[in-house]
């Protein structure tokens, strides 16, 4: 790639110096010159995002044309604009990024090279070069010689803020925009690395689908001996990544995947945690993958150089980003085959959801449109009890058609890989949070252990008609009233009207899909009443 290359994307009369797939020992020298980042004590580095410490999702936009105008799923989620107001708003990046030092990073999204996407990212600071080059796919240096032109390109101008952002129809002086046709986007006014990550994720969520392939907000592990692969799908505090994380089982990938005819691949070469109270205790893995060429975000550093990961004065949203390899117990390719399992995890916080159900694959189906979880009582100002939360999915705010396009493709893989899929509840039990008590840890993981053996693989299950699932009678030692939420709660009649209550929630939430016709309707796959 030369210099005139990127003058090219740009639209760039001075010559820009460029600085392109910089190692991790040049990153930290531009990083430490241009005073962007600072040293902690675990060796890893650290950033501060500004007044943004996580995404802007009233800021996304895709531009309304031709060539995808009747795939993307319009809304709050998928915005549309103007190619007016994008074409203004690239010449004013193209201008402020005019002259400035650039740092560019050739990669790729997707571990397997025949469905991969190449990828360029353009941006004014090194500490995003670091994020890109810890959170995408490393090319080696002969991929690199002959990358050639890149089928997707972020131009971030972070620095850039739309001031007139009322007259081009935006929602702040922020912009995130898509334009799927020209393979372009532009960033301005949020220096918020995730927005360059979650962006992609978006893309290859639109792309890959439209080719038979479906992206996922999931992460994947595999057994070391037996090779098979499972997956995890949940929301925040649903126990995802802890989960995933299994010393008996590989990791494929922390957070998205693809699943194509030969099997699963991790779409990134990096992973994103969450570092609020990180300890290495609980998370060991994690703890120990914040080291050396490690990017800490917003996570307050004490003069000393100390971390602090429980102060949250800064965001609740700390992060850290760290290529793959920093974790030892992992998948070297990122590669595995079909799924043997797939896991809905959630935290039941009404304490009606049995710990364990098996699920058919219409079932599996409608609790992957639902996507849903519960916040707790007490967790934000004015939540006196749970709080039902359904996103699409399991991340419908990265979905850029319409929810049932990746359902249907769920659906289908499921027969033809002849996959089993289980709803697991890391949440409440005995009652609702603030009565029962959380599911034990080692319940959920010999729970795990159960699906991943065949122990759970029996006909001795009772069928409950109100949540239409059916729940296992047996599991290794343990007694079925553990198993059976019902038999938990000391008032039975409490617990039938939760149930209830909880049961019209999913109804509820579920009438968004049925008009997209009878062959999309999984209504009758879930909760009755």
């Amino acid at each position: 790639m030369s210099t005139n290359t990127i003058q090219k994307i740009l639209n760039i009369k001075n010559t820009p110096v460029i600085y392109r797939n910089l190692s991790y020992d040049e990153i930290f020298e531009h990083e430490m010159r241009n005073k962007e980042t600072v040293l902690t004590n675990l060796g890893a580095m650290a950033v501060d995002t500004g007044i943004f410490t996580g995404r802007s999702p009233k800021d996304k936009f895709f531009v309304k044309e031709a060539s995808s105008e009747q795939n993307i799923w319009w809304g709050k989620i998928n915005q549309p604009i103007s190619e007016k107001t994008f074409n203004i708003l690239l010449e004013r990046c193209q201008e402020y990024l005019s002259g400035k030092p650039l740092y560019v990073f050739d990669g790729y999204v997707g571990a397997r090279k025949e469905t991969r996407m190449s990828l360029r990212v353009i941006t004014e600071k090194a500490w995003q070069h670091h994020f890109c080059t810890n959170m995408f796919i490393r090319p080696t240096p002969e991929e690199l010689e002959i990358f050639g032109e890149p089928e997707f390109t972020i131009i971030n101008a972070s620095g850039y803020k739309a001031l007139d952002w009322k007259e081009l129809g935006l929602n702040s002086e922020v912009f995130i925009i898509f334009h799927l046709e020209r393979k372009i986007a532009i960033i301005g006014g949020t220096e918020y690395g995730g927005e360059m990550k979650k962006g992609i994720f978006s893309v290859m969520n639109y792309y890959k689908p439209l080719e038979g392939i479906l992206t996922m907000h999931c992460s994947a592990n595999m057994d070391r001996e037996k090779g098979d692969t499972a997956l995890f799908f949940g929301l925040s505090g649903t126990g995802k990544t802890t989960l995933s994380t299994d010393p008996k089982r590989p990791l494929i990938g922390d957070d998205e995947h693809g699943w194509d005819d030969e099997g699963i691949w991790n779409l990134e070469g990096g992973c994103y945690a969450k570092c609020i109270n990180l300890n290495p205790d609980d998370e060991p893995q994690i703890y120990a993958a914040i080291k050396r060429n490690a990017l800490l975000e917003n996570v307050v550093v004490k003069e000393d150089g100390i971390v602090d990961f429980s102060d949250a004065s800064k965001t609740e949203n700390t992060r850290v980003s760290y290529p793959i390899f920093h974790i030892e117990n992992r998948v070297d390719s990122g590669i595995g085959p079909h799924p043997s399992n797939i896991i809905f995890l959630t935290c039941d916080a009404f304490g009606v959801l049995p710990p364990v159900a098996r699920l058919t694959t219409e079932q599996a189906m409608y609790h992957f449109l639902s996507g849903y979880t519960a916040k707790v009582a007490g967790t934000e100002r004015g939540i006196t009890e749970p709080v039902a939360t359904f996103s699409a999915c399991f991340g419908a705010a990265f979905m850029t058609l319409h929810p049932t396009k990746y359902a249907k493709l769920l659906g289908e893989k499921i027969n033809k890989h002849k996959v089993r899929a289980w709803l697991v509840n890391t949440g409440w039990a005995g009652g609702p949070y603030g009565i029962g008590k959380r599911m034990p840890i080692k319940l959920t993981r010999s729970i795990l252990d159960g699906i991943f053996d065949g122990s759970l693989d029996h006909d001795d299950y009772t069928y409950d008609p109100i949540m239409n699932l059916h729940i296992p009678n047996r599991l290794h030692d343990y007694d079925k009233s553990i198993l059976h939420p019902w038999e938990s709660w000391s008032d039975k009649k409490a617990y039938e009207e939760q149930r209830l209550k909880l049961a019209k929630m999913f109804i509820e939430n579920f009438k968004q899909y049925t008009d997209q016709g009878p062959e999309f309707d999984y209504s009758a796959y879930g909760p009755k009443v």
